[in-house]
Order: C-alpha cells, then structure tokens, then sequence
C-alpha cells in the first residue's frame, strides 16, 4: 500500500516518533507564544488561528522535506512566502507581524533545527529564548516612549504650515491623545480629507470622539 503513496514503507517508527515529540514541542512552544504572551495584549480569535495554524502547517512541511536537500536560500524564501501568503492583500500592524514571524521561526527551529550539530538543550534554549524575550517585551513599560495611529482627518486647512499649534489641539480635543506631532501620509482633495499618522505621549486608548459641527475625526481602524 505504502508504494501506491510514492512512500518505501508504511511505518518508520523512529521517524514517526521524531514526528510525535517534536510537533509536541511546536505545539507547546507557540501554545506558550500566542495564549501566554500574544492574548494579554490582543483578544482577535482570527490572529490566534492563523498563528497557530501557519505554524503548524510550516513545521509539517519543514519536518516533511527534511531530508530534501535545499539551498538556504530557497528556505528563507519560503520563510517569507508564508509570511505575506495571509496578509499580501490587507494592513497588518508591525507586532501582529512580528507575532506572525515569531511562529513561523518556531515551527522551522522545531522542525529542522534538532541534528546531530546541535545539541537538545541548544534548541530548547532556543525555544525558551523566542518566548522568554516576547513575553519580557510585552511586560516591560513603555508607557513613556508614546506612540502612533493613523488618522483619517477631514480638516485639512489646519494642515497649512504655521497652523501647527491649532491642528494639535483640535486632534487633542477630538480624540483625547496628548498629540506631539503628526505626518501627513496622503492628502485626498477630491474627499476633503487626509491620511495622516498622529504621534502622541500617552499610548492609551482612544476615547470615543465629541460630536462636531465641523466634522469627525475617524481613525483608520474605523474606516
């Protein structure tokens, strides 16, 4: 049965074992990764499915053409490939992104990176490494560097150098950031309106804008 497969034999029991424990360890690893680090930050049920299901899909094809001998070239394209096949066509924050790396490695580290160069506690420290410096990111306070959100701002007059002052706190007062400054990314006339990219102090959330008459401020996220 096993040649109808192109395969030589049905079962390889040390291969099938190899199989067992390290898909275990994958499994346990990016478990660790995505419900123990990624969840505490983001709630999004559709980013812990693709992360845990292009991992596993990566270390399976990775474990499966292990003895095929490729180039590492062709591996770090293929670690890409998997990187935009799921986001090519829609925005994807730059931690969403990282997160999204972050799997892939796992899988290729645990499917590929156990050999007789390499010791177990090499690669397990490995593992430890990705999770262990995730999770002391995300712990750490950042609350003081700010940050950044893309906004689409219907003013576009207060744009006019020299008007720096009012566009400020017209953006403070709509959306409740503590504004420290603010790059124009696109400017629609057509629409009246502008792209741009708000840096603030405060990285806290946005708070739900003041009905004006002049207009709203909407962020990107909003559509």
């Amino acid at each position: 049965m096993a040649e109808l497969f192109g395969a030589d034999r049905l079962l390889d029991t040390a291969d099938f074992l190899k199989l067992v424990l390290r898909l275990a360890l994958d499994l346990a690893v990016v478990g660790l990764l995505v419900f123990g680090v990624y969840l505490r930050r983001c709630r999004s049920r559709d980013q812990v499915f693709t992360l845990v299901a292009i991992n596993l899909v990566t270390f399976l094809f990775c474990f499966t053409l292990r003895n095929v001998n490729i180039e590492l070239g062709f591996a770090l394209g293929l670690f890409a490939v998997f990187g935009i096949l799921r986001y090519r066509t829609e925005p994807i924050g730059t931690r969403d992104l990282t997160y999204l790396f972050l799997a892939i490695g796992v899988a290729i580290l645990n499917a590929v990176g156990f050999n007789r160069r390499t010791s177990l506690a090499e690669s397990l420290l490995a593992d430890a490494a990705i999770v262990g410096v995730a999770a002391l990111l995300e712990a750490v306070p950042l609350r003081g560097l700010g940050g950044a959100r893309p906004v689409l701002y219907d003013r576009i007059a207060l744009l006019a150098p020299g008007r720096e002052r009012e566009l400020h706190a017209d953006l403070a007062a709509r959306t409740g950031l503590g504004v420290r400054g603010v790059h124009v990314e696109r400017l629609d006339l057509l629409r009246d309106a502008a792209e741009i990219t708000v840096r603030f102090d405060d990285p806290a959330p946005v708070k739900s804008p003041q009905p004006r008459e002049h207009g709203a401020v909407r962020t990107a996220d909003e559509g």
